[in-house]
């Protein structure tokens, strides 16, 4: 990469903190604008999908706009990714989303940290944030094979569906739903249901990235 270490770590802390900033601000706004929860949730996924449009356009030429620790891990398991730059990567995506979670209730003049209540528990809501994760990564890959340039539409997009056809709203992201811990608002989850929520994530990661490494790769490259 054309950027050194220092500062692909900052567009990965930077972009992860707005990308919680818009996931928690939004559903604060949402909340206070609406007793609707379906309108919320819509106002929700609107600014989170448009968020990663812009991030992933915006950063993605620094530090290949990650901003996700499953991605991360994707990328050390292609060695697109050295453990150590994995790490630092990973412990940037979780302080960034942190600090986005604080500026996010700074905004709205709530507690700067506020444990979440927000049950998120049971099998469909972990089978749900394995199938959402291993759709992303698989977007991902496919769309740094065969479209590159329209990565972040198809990134912004496949989220912006996700938060309506999972039963988990989609998390996908363990830095974010750390993160989500820290708020007691609409897009919450409660610490005590987090673990099993970023097991589904890891594993929905896992199995996309060894079905992209296999139905990605011609036939040609195989024999190679």
């Amino acid at each position: 990469m054309p950027f050194d270490l220092p500062r692909r770590l900052a567009a990965e802390a930077l972009g992860t903190g707005l990308l919680v900033m818009a996931v928690v601000g939004s559903g604060i706004m949402a909340e206070r604008l609406t007793d609707d929860v379906a309108v919320t949730l819509l106002g929700n996924t609107l600014a989170t999908g448009a968020m990663l449009v812009v991030l992933i356009s915006m950063l993605g030429p620094i530090s290949g706009a990650q901003f996700n620790p499953a991605v991360t891990l994707a990328a050390l398991l292609g060695r697109q990714l050295g453990a150590a730059t994995a790490l630092a990567y990973i412990v940037v995506q979780i302080l960034g989303g942190a600090a986005g979670a604080m500026a996010a209730h700074a905004m709205f003049a709530e507690p700067l940290l506020a444990w979440s209540t927000n049950a998120r528990t049971g099998g469909g809501q972990w089978l749900a944030e394995g199938v959402a994760t291993f759709g992303l990564l698989l977007t991902i890959a496919a769309g740094l094979r065969f479209a590159a340039s329209a990565l972040p539409w198809l990134v912004g997009l496949y989220i912006t569906a996700a938060y309506w056809f999972t039963a988990s709203t989609s998390f996908a992201n363990p830095a974010v739903t750390l993160a989500r811990t820290l708020t007691d608002s609409f897009s919450g989850i409660r610490p005590v249901d987090a673990p099993a929520f970023i097991a589904a994530q890891l594993a929905g990661a896992l199995l996309a990235t060894v079905l992209a490494g296999w139905l990605f790769r011609p036939d040609q490259e195989l024999r190679t």
